[in-house]
């Protein structure tokens, strides 16, 4: 079956290349010719069996969008919450989802999470491979085949995107151990595909059979998303050896994919100090060209447990405007536990925000007029207008309403009462006008009495 890069490299436009380009107001040519050069992206399985899926475009000249994680983990598994988080994550303008669930009936999680987010979907294949070894007492008892079985499963079950860590190789697995990070390697799945090469002796089976993993992304038309597993965990371990290296690996990788019409995006850090954000996507840009780039955070500092969203939405608005184009947000929780439904609309709020504030920068035409309705609503004292702009009209709405605001448009808030600007500079500006007009029609008045009292 074709997929989106085949269709366009033959100039056929896709009803989801159609359905991008209106979302985002830019022409159907543009998207079909960027989707061509895998400059963009619209990851969408054609296996997935929902009907109804907000298809979404990724990549140069686009919105910038956001990412939701959300799973179980091997210690606490509730289904029922992870499904309220997927629905959270609809509800408040997420643009993908992914299921990053280690724990649990993973093929029943993943059914169930599909069915409560038509939106774009990703995961990540190796957890379910380590399952397997789980299942044997010993997660890394398991075999080249489980690995690629578990890609495989995911793209049947219609999986719109997957993270292949492919990039780390058994040389750098080797490595890690010699060079001394201070946070070492904080990617679930980068290590547990280092452990399984230096356990084994052997090469990463994403890497191995990386071109059979294209045929079998080709069949579905999965989109790869080419993981980071030796992304900094610390701001210390910033652009250390082994992040660059594997960065030039998957930038490789990604080549090899374009040759066989499958979409790809790469995943970039992670723990970047800010004045190395700019210049790790400027890095990245050089290496991988205008292959969509997906950041976590990226993370500003380590000391933030608890506001982890905020401290990585700094660093997340930073890379938008440098030209990411898919953010994968952080929650209060991250660090610290399993994020709940309220902590992920947190998570998802803030990174809204830091990609609007990027768009402003690289996208402007566009994105102002979303500021500039907002400037105007505010002008007018058009408390409605307002509330329905704003990012969480919800939360908008219930701060405005809070006891002791007048009701209805053309009042002031609570903040600043009758000394609010939008009041006071206009009742002035209207008085001036009135004393003008006043002023003018006096002098008019003496003006026709003088004339009078020269009449013959």
């Amino acid at each position: 079956m074709s997929t989106q890069m085949s269709s366009a490299r033959r100039g056929i436009a896709t009803e989801e290349m159609k359905q991008v380009a209106k979302e985002e107001g830019v022409s159907l040519d543009y998207i079909v010719r960027r989707v061509a050069t895998g400059s963009i992206i619209i990851p969408k399985n054609n296996a997935r069996k929902q009907k109804i899926v907000r298809a979404v475009g990724i990549g140069k000249g686009l919105k910038t969008k956001v990412n939701v994680n959300i799973g179980t983990s091997t210690l606490y598994q509730n289904l029922d919450e992870e499904v309220s988080k997927a629905k959270v994550a609809v509800k408040y303008g997420g643009d993908t989802i992914m299921d990053l669930s280690d724990g649990g009936d993973l093929d029943l999680i993943r059914e169930k999470l599909l069915e409560a987010a038509p939106i774009t979907f990703g995961t990540v294949p190796v957890y379910q491979a380590y399952a397997v070894g789980v299942a044997k007492k010993n997660p890394l008892d398991i075999t080249e085949d489980d690995f690629l079985n578990a890609f495989e499963k995911h793209a049947r079950d219609g999986v719109d995107y997957t993270t292949i860590h492919s990039g780390i190789t058994r040389e750098l697995a080797g490595r890690v151990l010699e060079v001394k990070r201070h946070a070492g390697i904080v990617s679930k799945g980068g290590t547990i595909t280092a452990a399984w090469m230096l356990r084994h002796e052997k090469e990463n089976p994403y890497l191995q059979h990386f071109d059979y993993m294209c045929e079998i992304a080709r069949k579905y038309d999965v989109t790869f998303s080419l993981g980071d597993a030796l992304r900094p965990g610390s701001i210390l371990d910033s652009h250390d050896e082994l992040q660059v290296a594997e960065m030039i690996n998957v930038s490789r990788l990604a080549k090899r994919a374009h040759e066989k019409d499958v979409q790809v995006m790469i995943e970039g850090p992670g723990h970047v100090p800010l004045n190395e954000v700019a210049a790790n996507v400027r890095l990245a840009k050089s290496l991988i060209g205008d292959v969509p780039y997906y950041v976590l955070g990226p993370l500003v500092t380590d000391i933030a447990a608890g506001y982890d969203h905020i401290a990585s939405a700094i660093g997340a608005a930073v890379a938008a405007a440098e030209g990411v184009d898919l953010l994968c947000y952080l929650t209060p929780a991250e660090h610290l536990a399993l994020p709940s439904a309220e902590e992920v609309k947190e998570g998802l709020i803030a990174y809204r925000i830091a990609a609007h504030a990027g768009d402003l920068v690289k996208i402007r035409e566009r994105a102002i007029r979303w500021d500039a309705a907002m400037t105007e609503a505010r002008r007018t004292l058009d408390w409605e207008k307002q509330i329905s702009l704003s990012i969480n009209p919800e939360e908008a709405e219930r701060i405005h309403t809070r006891q002791g605001q007048h009701p209805g448009n053309n009042v002031p808030c609570t903040m600043c009462g009758s000394a609010c600007v939008y009041i006071m500079l206009p009742q002035q500006r209207r008085q001036q006008q009135k004393n003008k007009v006043e002023e003018e029609e006096e002098k008019k008045g003496g003006a026709e009495a003088a004339a009078a009292s020269f009449s013959p």
